[in-house]
């Protein structure tokens, strides 16, 4: 499949530290087809209000269902940067969030690599935990990335894909 891609699908929003409340707490959204760094959205989410971040990396695992996966293939649509700006808005509307950064992969890789990072600085732990936690089961839900699995005997499944 075609790796679909735009432009606009790079958000890359910062703002100076302790911006938020009253400013934009989105920091950094991104779905790119380049490897994404751990360093950069933590970055992003630096708040000196906030007392606690919460980070979450999704990597590709070797195997799925029991089978070995030898690399994932990430697809999206031209509209996965509106639709991930839209999630992580609605997380921000929903928890006490200082910062949120959310970056997803696209196109091929391999075994260890990242697929997904996140994270979200809020005043206290609890808070961060629960808000990343739903920025992520929403983001894997809702924005339109698709991944194509390819396993170890050469068969091939897509993911998520319908």
């Amino acid at each position: 499949m075609t790796h679909l891609r735009d432009a606009s699908d790079d958000i890359e929003a910062a703002g100076p530290s302790g911006d938020a409340p009253g400013g934009d707490p989105i920091r950094l959204l991104a779905v790119r087809d380049s490897p994404l760094s751990l360093d950069e959205v933590y970055a992003a989410v630096g708040d000196d209000a906030a007392g606690g971040t919460a980070l979450f990396v999704g990597r590709v695992r070797d195997h799925d269902g029991g089978r070995p996966v030898t690399l994932l293939d990430y697809s999206a649509h031209p509209g996965a940067g509106a639709e991930l700006r839209r999630v992580a808005e609605k997380v921000a509307a929903d928890f006490p969030v200082r910062a949120l950064a959310a970056v997803h992969r696209t196109g091929r890789l391999a075994v260890g690599e990242i697929a997904v990072v996140a994270a979200i600085s809020c005043a206290h732990r609890a808070e961060a935990f629960a808000a990343c936690e739903r920025l992520v089961e929403d983001l894997k839900r809702e924005v339109p990335v698709w991944k194509h699995q390819t396993f170890a005997d050469g068969d091939e499944e897509w993911v998520g894909a319908c």
